[in-house]
C-alpha cells in the first residue's frame, strides 16, 4: 500500500513540476478570404495560405519563414520586412504588393506573378524565377536589405 502511494506521489510530483510543453502545430488558413486581414509583426513559421485571398492584407515584420503560400492572392498587401525566407509562393500573384526590406532567401517562387511590386532593399538570395519575372523584378530593382546588407540587385543577378 505505501508502494503504491509512494509511486502515485512521485508521478504526481513529476507532472506538477514539468513545464507544459507548448503546442508547434502550424495555423492553416488554406482557402480562405483574408482580405485587409492584420497580420503584422506575427510569429508564424510555417504558416498555411495556400490559395487564400490576402487582398490587402498587412503581414509587415512578421516571421513567415517557411510559410507556404503557394496560389495565394496577395495584390496590394503590406509584406515590408517580412521574413519569408524557405517561403513558397509558387503561382502566387504579386501585384502591388510591397516587399520592402523583406527577406526571401531560399525561397521558391518560380511561377509567382510580379506586378506593379515595390521590392526595395529585397533580399532575393537563391529564390529561381522564370526569365519574365526576373527582368520585371530587375527593373525595379534597388536599394539594400537592413537585415542581410545585400543590394537588391545583387541578389537577383540583374546586369
Amino acid at each position: 500500500m505505501q508502494r503504491h502511494l509512494l509511486a502515485s506521489l512521485l508521478a504526481l510530483l513529476l507532472l506538477v513540476g514539468l513545464p507544459p510543453q507548448p503546442v508547434q502545430a502550424a495555423m492553416d488558413y488554406a482557402k480562405q478570404v483574408l482580405i485587409g486581414a492584420d497580420f503584422s509583426n506575427r510569429e508564424m513559421q510555417g504558416v498555411t495560405f495556400n490559395l487564400t485571398n490576402l487582398r490587402e492584407a498587412d503581414l509587415s515584420g512578421s516571421d513567415l519563414q517557411g510559410a507556404s503560400l503557394y496560389g495565394a492572392k496577395l495584390q496590394d498587401a503590406n509584406l515590408t520586412g517580412a521574413n519569408l525566407r524557405d517561403a513558397t509562393l509558387d503561382s502566387a500573384v504579386l501585384d502591388g504588393t510591397n516587399l520592402t526590406d523583406a527577406v526571401l532567401e531560399d525561397a521558391f517562387a518560380f511561377n509567382t506573378r510580379f506586378i506593379n511590386v515595390t521590392i526595395t532593399g529585397a533580399d532575393f538570395t537563391n529564390v529561381p524565377f522564370r526569365g519574365d519575372a526576373l527582368k520585371t523584378l530587375c527593373a525595379a530593382a534597388d536599394g539594400t536589405n537592413p537585415v542581410t546588407g545585400r543590394e537588391t540587385r545583387d541578389t537577383l543577378g540583374c546586369s
